[in-house]
């Protein structure tokens, strides 16, 4: 940590700093923990995230023990320089309890105009954070894990798999059940995410192939890729 960023930050009398911590991608906000001097300078210098632990008293670097490691993005602190804001790509989920986020409690609030509409189920975000959890299953196997005996079994089981999937989805849309149709076009998604991640991608490859045909013809792109366009 340079002279000039030590003297621009404001640490508190126990010599600590808070430090939101977001994920890039989905830009959820992941956890809150402290950082001395020491940690920051770790932080910058291994590009991964370090903390000060204040019941144990001594620095610790996030997913030294479960491999959830977060990648540093960015670092940004505040107006008033007693907080900073760390951008990282996480590494399977960042709490202890196994949740994605440390953030899964809600708060009720009474109804009302002023009442903030709640965002839509079904979000982009809840890919990248399958996605996520699921390259963790991949990197670090666990005997309970689904994806993990997806991933034991190999390429063809989970081709299998992606095929009977989408098979029931079919099955499915022959009906008049919207609930069912649903949770079969889910359980599908699963498994492609899994596919992708067995090939070393994740869903943001999709969404960037999604962006560049946006606004294109359909046939104009089936096209350009050589399919044969019936009259």
């Amino acid at each position: 940590m340079t002279a000039r960023l030590q003297d621009t930050l404001t640490f508190d009398r126990d010599g600590l700093i808070p430090a939101v911590v977001q994920d890039a991608a989905s830009r959820d906000v992941l956890m809150v923990a402290h950082m001395n001097r020491e940690a920051l300078e770790r932080t910058l210098a291994t590009g991964r995230t370090h903390f000060w632990s204040r019941a144990r008293q001594a620095l610790w670097a996030k997913g030294e023990s479960s491999g959830h490691v977060q990648h540093v993005r960015a670092v940004r602190y505040d107006c008033d320089a007693d907080a900073l804001l760390i951008e990282v790509d996480q590494v399977g989920v960042a709490c202890h309890t196994g949740q994605w986020s440390c953030f899964f409690n809600d708060v009720a609030l009474p109804a009302g105009p002023a009442t903030a509409p709640v965002a839509p189920a079904g979000q982009p975000q809840i890919l990248l954070r399958l996605a996520r959890v699921i390259e963790a299953r991949r990197a670090e196997p666990r005997a309970d894990s689904y994806v993990a005996s997806l991933f034991a079994r190999g390429r063809e089981r989970i081709l299998k798999k992606v095929g009977e999937e989408a098979t029931e989805l079919l099955l499915s849309g022959q009906g008049q059940q919207p609930a069912a149709l649903i949770h079969e076009v889910a359980d599908l998604w699963f498994h492609t995410l899994v596919l992708l991640a067995d090939a070393g991608l994740g869903p943001e490859a999709v969404f960037q192939e999604l962006e560049r045909r946006f606004g294109r013809s359909g046939l104009e792109e089936k096209a350009s890729r050589g399919h044969e366009v019936q009259p």
